[in-house]
């Protein structure tokens, strides 16, 4: 990789070191109701700490767009992360002028600071460079530990980065060497599962893995539209008919790139969307017209298992059918504990991402048996796209 990690850095002690964190957690009356993203970056702060550096948390929280919002401050936070930490953390009511730099000049070697919202700043997310400027004063050393905001170009991502020293964190580093044990240099061959609601939301996606895995599975909603691409009569079932030909084309690219696509053999359907409603396994041509689909069959279930069998890499995101609801969880259910399964025994690199993917996952026992699985949505979507993220970039040496 192109980029240096906590490993390049000597000597910290008394080092203000910036470390852009994802802190943008969910809340409720003033609580922190779920810690994984802090979790996520206690390594990087703790071995900072732990080394004499002065660590200065950077971190966004909600859309404030410029402006100062109440319930937008990361006040409420520092408590969090201090008591995941197992030590004190400050709080400074800003991230850049007298306020931060005052907070900051009165830190010792080891103690942590965590700074206000930069979204309260209109230069946050123009990626301003006087915005920029005034957050790298109060820092020696740039350390950047969100992949999650690295695909914004935004003042404390990309901006800053140029304008200091700059390291990948712990967890950056992991996600950007999981990544690239996936697609950037992976083991082959590569079993790519694609499910979700809507190809539209992942045409980009499609076309960018077919060129890049030998197979790949395309489930929930977003199959039905290439069942119906390909005649299927999908009943009632969610289905973009409008994209009928982008299916088409992606199939095409396929064929020419050797890229096995995996659709349904069968489907679960049933009249009404809820938990226990009645249902049956058919025939793809056995689809009833006031029906829906919305899970596949044992035979699909044995055939994504086979392909996950023939594989040596798995890049996951999305689920198989609507898993929110028993009983139509079972095909997710059944593929992700098959892959932790050959993850455990040696036999698999599995990684995953996206949020319906780590709920997914997590709801079937199977996320702490993958290899890797990235809570950041928007940059784990857009890298598995073939996109450049800027915040990435920007630490490349």
């Amino acid at each position: 990789m192109t980029f240096k990690t906590l490993d390049n850095l000597t000597d910290l002690a008394g080092k203000r070191v910036l470390v852009r964190v994802d802190l943008n957690v969910p809340m409720e009356s003033g609580k922190v109701t779920d810690a994984t993203r802090i979790e996520r970056v206690l390594p990087t702060i703790a071995e900072l700490a732990s080394r004499s550096a002065k660590v200065i948390l950077l971190a966004h929280f909600g859309r404030p767009k410029g402006q100062r919002v109440a319930e937008m401050s990361l006040a409420p936070v520092a408590p969090a992360v201090a008591d995941l930490l197992g030590k004190p953390v400050a709080f400074a009511d800003d991230c850049i002028g007298d306020v931060a730099c005052a907070a900051i000049a009165a830190m010792e070697n080891g103690s942590v600071l965590l700074l206000e919202n930069t979204r309260f700043h209109v230069g946050e997310e123009k990626n301003d460079l006087e915005f920029a400027k005034a957050l790298a004063e109060n820092a020696d050393i740039y350390v950047n530990d969100a992949f999650s905001a690295a695909h914004r170009a935004h003042g404390s991502t990309e901006g800053i980065a140029r304008l200091l020293p700059a390291f990948a964190g712990r967890t950056m580093q992991a996600e950007l060497e999981a990544l690239q044990s996936a697609l950037g240099d992976p083991k082959r061959p590569v079993l790519a599962v694609v499910g979700g609601a809507k190809v539209s939301s992942k045409i980009d996606l499609l076309e960018n893995l077919v060129s890049k895995v030998e197979m790949l599975v395309i489930g929930g909603g977003m199959a039905n539209t290439f069942l119906a691409a390909k005649g299927v009569d999908v009943g009632k079932s969610l289905c973009e008919h409008d994209l009928a030909g982008t299916a088409k084309k992606i199939m095409a690219a396929a064929d020419k790139a050797g890229c096995d696509i995996i659709l349904p053999v069968d489907a679960v359907v049933a009249r009404e969307f809820k938990a226990g409603a009645a249902n049956e396994t058919v025939a793809l041509d056995a689809i009833p017209a006031d029906a829906m689909i919305l899970d596949v069959g044992a035979a699909t279930i044995k055939s994504v298992q086979g392909k996950i069998d023939t594989a040596q890499t798995l890049v996951w995101n999305g689920p198989l059918g609507a898993f929110e609801i028993a009983p139509f969880d079972q095909a997710t259910v059944a593929a992700a504990k098959h892959a932790a399964d050959r993850t455990i025994s040696g036999n698999l690199n599995s990684v995953a991402g996206g949020g319906d993917t780590v709920a997914a996952l997590n709801h079937a026992g199977a996320a702490e048996a993958f290899s890797y699985v990235s809570t950041a949505g928007g940059a784990f979507l857009e890298w598995l796209e073939g996109k450049k993220l800027p915040g990435v970039e920007a630490l490349k040496n």
